[in-house]
């Protein structure tokens, strides 16, 4: 008589959760930084257009809030959950943080790339793109919002927080722009560590990049060197096989 199949682990309906659900967080997330951006984008949306907006938002977080509880009540060891998930507790339990949960989002497309037959170079070019272009834009809606209406603000367009993003990012810093209140110069922080974390990435990558290169060409260099010495050996061989040809013949 089989014996009846063993029940699955937290562990297992854990990933079964998450695999059925991270497409539908992803389409939350981006919902929500859409409902987020817009009404610091366009400032003159009537009224009742941003309290849908703001509904929205609350409806989110709602459903990150419960997929943060059910992960919770999903995972075998719940102290190691919290701790490598700390960026969604903050987002569930801090409510000014909550732009923070599109991160998650982003961190979706890392289960999705999973599924893609790239080279591990190309992955690694692709989440470092968009990380960039996530925080560069994300970044610049935030500190447009926190310097609008700050006195002797300099950031006060799209274009103007949107170009000192990519400058604060790429660590340039020009000067023409810069955060006056303490929420922007906090956004920039975040912005400058960000950038310099992704430059340095870029520049591991294409450093193994060349070292691949040197150990393939110095690879295929010891590989001729052994045929070489191979071919030699076999010359010397049929050298001393005529040898005792010609002294037997004598």
């Amino acid at each position: 008589m089989a014996a009846p199949p063993a029940a699955p682990t937290q562990d297992v309906r854990l990933r079964s959760w998450e695999r059925r659900t991270d497409p539908v967080l992803l389409g939350v997330g981006l919902l929500f930084l859409v409902s987020w951006a817009l009404p610091i984008v366009l400032p003159r949306l009537p009224g009742e257009a941003v309290a849908w907006l703001e509904l929205l938002q609350q409806v989110a977080w709602v459903l990150f809030a419960a997929d943060y509880v059910i992960r919770l009540c999903l995972a075998e060891r719940r102290g190691r959950f919290v701790v490598a998930h700390l960026p969604s507790l903050l987002v569930v339990l801090l409510p000014l943080l909550r732009p923070l949960a599109v991160l998650r989002s982003l961190l979706l497309l890392t289960a999705l790339m999973r599924r893609v037959t790239l080279p591990l170079r190309m992955r690694v070019t692709v989440y470092v793109s968009g990380w960039a272009c996530f925080l560069a834009l994300v970044g610049g809606i935030a500190v447009l919002d926190a310097e609008r209406d700050a006195p002797g603000a300099t950031i006060v367009t799209l274009a103007d927080a949107l170009w000192w993003s990519l400058t604060t990012m790429t660590t340039v810093g020009y000067g023409d722009l810069s955060p006056t209140t303490g929420q922007g110069r906090l956004i920039a922080a975040v912005l400058m560590l960000s950038g310099i974390a992704l430059l340095g990435v870029v520049t591991a990558s294409i450093a193994a990049w060349f070292v691949e290169r040197f150990q393939e060409s110095s690879a295929a260099e010891e590989r001729g060197q052994a045929d070489l010495r191979l071919v030699l050996e076999e010359l010397r061989t049929v050298r001393a096989r005529l040898d005792e040809l010609q002294a037997s013949r004598e």
